[in-house]
């Protein structure tokens, strides 16, 4: 079980991604942009560095649902590795078995 700190830490993050979802998409679209001025591209520049941090999505951390394990996650199901064994081999999942041979 991972700390309940990381684990809400992690949805403070999530939430605050979609807060700023537009204002950092419109701010990119700036920079980006070839058409605009050097001086409106520096400002918006500034303007991205100004935002929280824990707004980027590239600080999200993918996390097992049940256990809030940070590794060996699948995206697929939102489980770690070890949950997503024990509910398939308890035939939780559909459509899922664990293979024997």
């Amino acid at each position: 079980m991972a700390k309940a700190s990381s684990v809400e830490r992690n949805k403070k993050r999530a939430k605050m991604i979609g807060e700023f979802a537009s204002r950092r998409a419109r701010l990119k679209a700036i920079i980006k942009d070839q058409s605009t001025s050097p001086e409106d591209r520096i400002v918006a520049v500034f303007k991205l560095a100004e935002l929280p941090r824990n707004s980027s999505k590239i600080r999200y951390r993918n996390r097992c649902e049940v256990t809030g394990r940070p590794r060996g996650v699948y995206r697929k199901f939102q489980l770690g590795r070890v949950m997503l064994r024990d509910l398939a081999s308890r035939g939780q999942i559909p459509g899922m078995v664990k293979s024997s041979w």
